[in-house]
């Protein structure tokens, strides 16, 4: 995969031969994969291709046959989630990505649980500049706001341990079109700023659009690699890997 701005840099996610699932049934198998700091790299593909599985996969939630994963050079195969947020992955699902019950501020001192205080509260400031619509939100239940505010707020709450890397699963579900676009902005813009970002997405035009790579996964594997706008101009791959609703921009 080309690194385009991270060129002279090691690739922050590199996977090899990946093969995950749950029981004895692998359903993700043999999976490559690679993405430097800088970009968006959008995981496409139809219902039940095994997108959200690899995710897990990464993060060892579900069960490893075989293969490497290697995140800024070290091999983090099997590593528990807590380890891995140290060595600076972060990871949004796609449910149960906020507190609801909390306020956002809390939300924010949530995802920075593992700094001092002093820390925190300036982590919180700075999460606040990527995400300035949340400032007048901050004594906000999560349960009160949109579903646009809520996904921005899991997204800061995550960024509050600085994160190389960012594991986005399904962010834009249960979004409208329109609010999906705004959270997707968002997204590009944390590759602007430096994160190498894995994004799964079910809108694979809107995903595409704001991505610099696609993996399109059909039936556990990955069945093209290339460019994301070159899979998003090419008719036939939107015909066949993305469905109908991506022509229709879902």
């Amino acid at each position: 995969m080309p690194t385009s701005s991270a060129e002279a840099a090691a690739p922050a996610l590199r996977v090899r031969g990946l093969r995950a699932g749950y029981g004895d049934a692998p359903v993700v198998s043999g999976v490559d994969l690679d993405l430097a700091c800088g970009q968006v790299a959008a995981v496409v593909g139809p219902n039940g291709a095994g997108k959200s599985t690899l995710v897990k996969a990464l993060l060892g939630i579900v069960g490893f046959v075989e293969g490497e994963v290697v995140i800024d050079g070290r091999v983090t195969t099997g590593m528990p989630l807590e380890r891995l947020a140290r060595l600076g992955v972060g990871y949004v699902p796609q449910v149960e990505d906020v507190f609801e019950s909390l306020r956002v501020r809390e939300n924010l001192d949530m995802g920075g649980y593992l700094l001092p205080r002093r820390e925190r509260a300036r982590r919180v400031e700075r999460v606040l500049e990527t995400f300035p619509a949340l400032r007048p939100r901050l004594d906000r239940y999560v349960e009160t706001l949109s579903g646009g505010e809520r996904k921005m707020t899991a997204l800061a709450r995550v960024l509050m341990l600085e994160p190389r890397l960012l594991l986005l699963d399904e962010p834009t579900a249960s979004l409208s079109l329109s609010v999906s676009r705004v959270v997707l902005d968002q997204v590009r813009r944390l590759a602007d700023l430096g994160k190498a970002v894995l994004l799964v997405e079910q809108r694979a035009a809107a995903a595409l659009a704001v991505a610099d790579w696609a993996y399109v996964m059909v039936r556990g594997g990955i069945a093209m690699s290339a460019p994301a706008r070159r899979v998003l101009d090419d008719p036939a791959m939107r015909e066949v890997f993305l469905g109908a609703r991506a022509s229709a921009g879902g």
